[in-house]
């Protein structure tokens, strides 16, 4: 395949919100570019779109695509997840692409849902699955419930995002329950050797730190506790398809 480099274009004077940990592959003739928009800035962020415009070896753009933040709100020195889908037959004539971001100043979301527990395993399909328990810390019901699941590689780069919502979606004050969050693309859990995970409701989002300990290496079929806050690393250019 060819070379992609990747430049990156803020549409912004603030420095302070930048793209980190991401790739892009393809599966299935789909491209995806996916990474993590981090939050340097002192105010939460929100109507968040990535805009990768493609080009060819002659710098002629093939196409451009949006995508929003899977997360509504990131909030201030945190990240949000995203992963940016190209499906077009000219896929192999793309040599570079650009990233754009926009995003507005949001009002903070209060910090009330924590995840109590989390484990990982890969059940005999090879399909890889996180399970766990949320809680609700305020006095008032968080209303539809999303866990967002980011995996990493080796390197600490993105290999693949998912999410779920909870079942029924709301939760009440003080109350307690399970989660499943399912990662349907096989060949990229495959690479990952850790995760992160959030919360978000449409009032709340997750408290900052989360009660578990060191990440550890997914094994088939073996439950691992990992970390839930993931180490923030900045990695270099240019990547490959």
């Amino acid at each position: 395949m060819s070379l992609v480099s990747l430049s990156l274009v803020i549409s912004s004077a603030w420095a302070q919100v930048s793209i980190v940990n991401d790739q892009q592959y393809v599966n299935e003739g789909i491209l995806h570019i996916v990474g993590e928009i981090e939050n340097d800035t002192l105010v939460p962020l929100n109507q968040i779109v990535i805009t990768a415009t493609f080009y060819d070896t002659h710098d002629k753009i093939i196409d451009t695509v949006n995508t929003d933040s899977i997360l509504k709100t990131i909030m201030p020195g945190k990240k949000g997840p995203f992963d940016l889908i190209l499906t077009n037959k000219m896929i192999p004539q793309i040599y570079r692409y650009s990233l754009n971001i926009q995003y507005k100043p949001a009002d903070p979301k209060t910090e009330s849902l924590e995840i109590l527990s989390s484990g990982a395993k890969r059940d005999i399909l090879d399909n890889f699955i996180i399970s766990g328990t949320i809680t609700n810390h305020v006095h008032k019901t968080a209303n539809t419930i999303v866990i967002v699941a980011t995996l990493y590689d080796k390197d600490g780069k993105v290999v693949a995002i998912s999410k779920s919502y909870s079942e029924p979606d709301y939760l009440k004050a003080g109350g307690i329950r399970p989660f499943l969050v399912s990662v349907h693309d096989k060949s990229q859990s495959q690479k990952a050797v850790d995760y992160s995970l959030t919360a978000e409701s449409e009032e709340y989002t997750a408290v900052p730190e989360f009660p578990l300990g060191s990440g550890l290496i997914l094994s088939l079929s073996v439950l691992a506790y990992v970390i839930l806050t993931k180490r923030p690393k900045n990695l270099q250019k240019p990547i490959f398809v």
